[in-house]
């Protein structure tokens, strides 16, 4: 079978002593547009998994937020694609001259509301007073995580908004303990915890100093082809032919409505699905579907 690939050129955002700022087009009104060009990636900070049986009380703990990745150069906001958010004019006008690394946010449960108000091409302004923007890191800012988690409290009270915040840090001081608020967490609605070094300096890239911890697994793939599908799905799609970064491949057929198997992400889009385990070979067991990472 021949596998349609596609191609995303992008390069990363470089840094020049501490910021992270590059130009886009701006409408009249004030609201900017993505050039027609492909994006720069952002180079932010990623996180790997967090393995039972580490000694937490060396890191900060936070929620994971079920939100959509939002980075501020400064002048710009974008997805971590690099694609730039159609936010109102109000919204970025309000914050600071410092790069900001967050997410945009509902509340918890309200994932697919909230990325069906930020990815509309001309943003609705009722809409957008109900989000609030959570940030976690100032990219490319000196000093620990801990000195940025505190300035950042900092930055966000001189924006002087109350849907700018900073996302609560705090230190949890063994195994049980994180193991006990994961559990309070998750069975109030969250979604999981973001453990990071506090000594850590700010470094682009997936790092240990990053961690997150959910009750299952999540992680990202890149669509390479359409699996059609057999018995009652003929006509529709049976399963997507996922490609990991590590370039193995593998076959997610579970997970998926009806109206997503009748339109499914199309090829080159970027999806996260739920997994147990994995297999000696690295792929993952018992993978599900959960959503498309964002449109490019």
């Amino acid at each position: 079978m021949k596998y349609l690939w596609a191609n995303r050129p992008g390069t990363y955002l470089s840094l020049l002593l501490g910021s992270a700022f590059f130009p886009v087009p701006v409408l009249a009104a004030g609201v900017a547009t993505a050039a027609l060009e492909a994006p720069a990636v952002p180079a932010l900070m990623l996180a790997k998994l967090w393995q039972v049986g580490r000694d937490p009380s060396g890191f900060l703990v936070s929620e994971k937020l079920d939100g959509v990745r939002a980075f501020w150069d400064g002048q710009v906001l974008r997805f971590r694609s690099g694609r730039v958010i159609a936010a109102p004019a109000w919204f970025t006008a309000a914050l600071p001259a410092t790069a900001l690394d967050g997410e945009l946010w509902l509340g918890r449960g309200r994932f697919d509301e909230l990325s069906g108000i930020v990815r509309q091409r001309v943003p609705n302004d009722a809409q957008w007073h109900t989000l609030r923007y959570m940030i976690f890191d100032l990219p490319g800012a000196s000093g620990s995580f801990g000195e940025r988690a505190a300035r950042m409290v900092s930055v966000v009270a001189s924006a002087k908004v109350a849907w700018l915040q900073a996302v609560e840090q705090r230190r949890v001081p063994d195994s049980a303990t994180l193991q006990h608020q994961l559990i309070q967490l998750v069975g109030a609605g969250g979604e999981g915890l973001v453990l990071h070094r506090s000594d850590s300096l700010w470094l682009p890239g997936r790092s240990d100093a990053l961690l997150k911890l959910k009750p299952v697994p999540d992680e990202d793939a890149r669509v390479i082809a359409h699996v059609p599908g057999k018995g009652r799905l003929a006509g529709h799609m049976g399963a997507l032919l996922l490609e990991l970064p590590s370039g193995q491949q593998f076959a997610l057929g579970t997970g998926f409505t009806d109206a997503q198997r009748a339109a499914p992400p199309p090829v080159g889009a970027t999806v996260t699905y739920r997994y147990r385990d994995r297999t000696p070979s690295g792929l993952p067991r018992f993978a599900s579907f959960l959503r498309v990472r964002e449109a490019e």
